[in-house]
């Protein structure tokens, strides 16, 4: 991509937000690299250079602009890569950039050897993984200098940084200024203290009001809450020595700037790569509604409306909650669902302090559900839920417990499903709304869904099915678009 200059040029001079994350441009008559909506002053064409990410530009030389701040940037969704094994490192270094995961550790969750991964991932963004996870490293310091006041020895822990003075070399060495200089080069006054406020962007245009409604209507008392325009919930992650870590998140839209804003308790610094990692997914921010638009629009062929520009797929921010949501959800009401799932979370979800309204308690976790053995559908039938689910829940829980599915990252979604189809009481539409939501699986397809059948009268599922081989491979995202025309 980056060898077609007057192309790049020409989007750069555009500010087209399609390409915002796809490539960043150093300009060498400043020494900065920008992304390509920068407002700066227009470089000439010939102080130009293109490069496929932050981390091929900085280890150039050049340092990242202040105004357009390449740290913003939004990232690209799974099938956007042309190499998914490379795709799916680049996201697991900015996922555990402040766990001290080590390269033959992610190598090793992706099926390969670390000599491998260093080989192809070098070929494809011309900087080794250890300077890719160095560039993540330095720009989530760049954002918490510039948009907390944060002291500056939790900044270089929190982003992943063993020590102050390998953080403060490094930086100044990297971007030619001191963490402090950076934050007295910044105007906006600091107004958290007991709280972070980050802003993750997204490649406009963006439905927040849809996707907004769809949580809404999902929502777990105690868990959950969306009020304001804005979506709260707990958090409980495991930080890189193992200790349970506790919080909550505030996520609100900032149309101005194409982006959400991130507010996170303190208390989760330790992980808090892990929590954005997990708003990006919950919220879909990797997605180029443009590449979706440019093949399901042919679904307008069939009536007028049925896809939107912009759509996006609701992710999911616990795997195991979700999973747990999907099964109870079989066959029944949305809302009688979340009634269910509700009930457990009351009888078995840990107490937690949030000082938020409706933010009292974690989702229970797969360990606990498990330890309840046989006497599951005792406890969860006083409940509403049949002994047929209760056994299902239980057998997805040891599932998740002993390593048998996995829906992290690495994990390969059409692999995943088949084992969860294994599992007695899991059939193909849990399996596949699972994968949608949890596995950012972008080509799931629900065809006995009764939603889409409706969206779609009178099709048959047979038929359903046959339609949307034209939609591959975002047929999870026609799933949405069907219905949110209900």
């Amino acid at each position: 991509m980056t060898d077609n200059k007057d192309a790049l040029y020409a989007a750069f001079k555009a500010k087209d937000a399609r390409f915002d994350g796809r490539f960043f441009v150093g300009v060498s008559s400043t020494g900065i690299y920008c992304r390509p909506v920068c407002r700066a002053k227009q470089p000439k064409p010939e102080n130009c250079t293109f490069y496929a990410s932050a981390a091929a530009a900085e280890h150039a030389g050049y340092r990242p602009c202040l105004l357009c701040r390449p740290e913003l940037a939004p990232g690209t969704s799974i099938t956007d890569a042309t190499a998914n094994l490379v795709y799916r490192a680049a996201r697991m270094l900015e996922e555990s950039s402040g766990s001290g995961q080590s390269l033959d550790e992610i190598a090793g969750r992706l099926g390969c050897t670390d000599r491998h991964l260093r080989r192809v991932f070098t070929a494809a963004y011309h900087v080794s993984p250890v300077q890719y996870l160095q560039t993540c490293r330095l720009l989530l310091a760049k954002n918490l200098l510039t948009d907390t006041d944060l002291p500056v020895l939790e900044v270089a822990m929190a982003a992943g940084f063993g020590s102050l003075r390998r953080f403060n070399g490094l930086f100044k060495k990297q971007y030619k200024l001191s963490p402090t200089a950076l934050r007295k080069r910044t105007v906006e006054e600091k107004k958290h203290k007991d709280n972070l406020t980050l802003a993750l962007s997204y490649r406009p245009p963006y439905p927040w009001d849809e996707m907004l409604h769809f949580l809404a209507g999902r929502t777990l008392a105690g868990i959950e809450v969306v009020k304001n325009g804005e979506y709260m919930r707990t958090v409980h992650l495991v930080n890189a020595d193992g200790t349970p870590v506790y919080g909550w998140v505030r996520v609100g839209h900032d149309p101005k700037k194409d982006a959400l804003s991130v507010t996170v308790s303190e208390t989760l610094l330790p992980v808090l790569p892990q929590v954005l990692a997990r708003i990006r997914h919950l919220f879909d921010l990797y997605c180029d509604p443009v590449a979706v638009y440019e093949t399901l629009r042919v679904m307008n062929d069939i009536r007028p409306g049925l896809c939107v520009l912009g759509a996006r797929v609701p992710g999911c921010f616990n795997a195991f909650e979700m999973a747990v949501r999907a099964v109870l959800g079989q066959q029944i009401t949305v809302k009688a669902a979340s009634t269910l799932a509700s009930r457990i979370v009351q009888a078995y979800g840990a107490p937690i302090q949030t000082g938020i309204e409706g933010l009292t308690r974690i989702f229970p976790l797969p360990e606990d559900l498990m330890s309840f053995g046989g006497a599951i559908k005792d406890r969860f039938g006083v409940l509403g839920v049949t002994a047929a689910r209760s056994t299902t829940i239980f057998e997805l829980a040891r599932a998740f417990v002993q390593g048998e599915i996995d829906f992290d990252l690495p994990a390969q979604p059409e692999e995943e499903m088949k084992k969860l189809m294994a599992i007695r009481g899991i059939g193909s539409w849990t399996a596949q709304y699972i994968a949608m939501r949890a596995m950012e699986w972008p080509d799931a397809f629900l065809e006995t869904d009764a939603g889409v059948k409706k969206a779609l009268q009178p099709y048959t599922s047979k038929e359903l099915l046959k339609m949307a081989e034209a939609w591959r491979p975002w047929r999870s995202y026609a799933t949405i678009n069907l219905w949110n025309t209900l």
